[in-house]
């Protein structure tokens, strides 16, 4: 006949190798998600309205590091870093691209912005009407934007802007003769990048030097990634935690739209 009591200690020993499998696999799990996320893409949200026309406050959006390669900025905690000043793996952006980078006023916090000027180009504003290297932007007006002002319905003025290598998106005009529709010619450093908003009159960016508040010049090492896909969008007339109210919510046009 068994000893019950002899079977006790077997059970024990089934029950924490159970419970050490799930704490492996969770942590496997954790360290596979923290790898994809330092090199391959990161999760990031869209808290302004800088880019409207293209991204929407509530937006969330997976960015692509490997797109540029790597710097101390593209990757969490970049200071702790063994890495060389510039980038590793480099490959140079696209004009018209929509990127994250950190700004260069604190070299911390996350903006995004559309790529608008490469290096040694003259980028300047007239009238409204983009200039690169003297030649205008061609804009042509489509349907308006619309947005919801706490139910009340509010048409912007919207265009359609295509960059000298083809790539073509939307930007609003808010207000004509605005702050920032008339600037200086701004001529690009080498190694640095010029950045605008869509969202023309109300988008901190390039056209504002970094010593007056704005962006200025982005320094390629600066930028974090290429911003790729829409896979979450909610109406940011909610709290994060309302997740009773996400299925009234959540734009379900918007998901899975890639960003351009």
């Amino acid at each position: 006949m068994l000893n019950n009591k002899s079977q006790i200690p077997a059970q024990k020993s089934r029950r924490q190798n159970f419970w050490w499998e799930i704490i492996k696999t969770i942590f496997y799990a954790l360290l596979i998600a923290g790898g994809v996320r330092t090199a391959a893409a990161a999760p990031f949200n869209i808290p302004s309205e800088s880019m409207q026309g293209t991204l929407l406050i509530g937006d969330y959006l997976f960015v692509s590091k490997a797109s540029y390669g790597y710097s101390r900025y593209s990757l969490p905690w970049g200071y702790l870093w063994p890495l060389p000043e510039g980038r590793i793996f480099a490959s140079p952006p696209q004009r018209g691209d929509v990127i994250v980078f950190k700004t260069p006023a604190d070299n911390e916090t996350d903006y995004i912005k559309r790529l608008i000027g490469l290096p040694g180009d003259r980028v300047q504003v007239k009238d409204g009407v983009l200039y690169i290297n003297e030649t205008p932007i061609p804009k042509v007006r489509v349907a308006p934007f619309i947005e919801d002002l706490g139910g009340y319905r509010h048409e912007v003025a919207q265009y359609k802007e295509t960059l000298p290598n083809g790539v073509s998106y939307n930007v609003l005009d808010r207000e004509q003769n605005g702050n920032l529709d008339n600037t200086d010619v701004f001529v690009v450093p080498e190694n640095h990048y010029f950045m605008m908003g869509d969202n023309r009159d109300n988008s901190l960016d390039s056209r504002v030097p970094a010593e007056a508040g704005g962006v200025g010049y982005v320094p390629f090492e600066n930028i974090v990634g290429k911003a790729e896909i829409l896979f979450f969008s909610v109406d940011d007339s909610i709290r994060w935690w309302e997740m009773w109210k996400w299925p009234s919510a959540i734009r379900y046009r918007r998901l899975g739209h890639t960003v351009s």
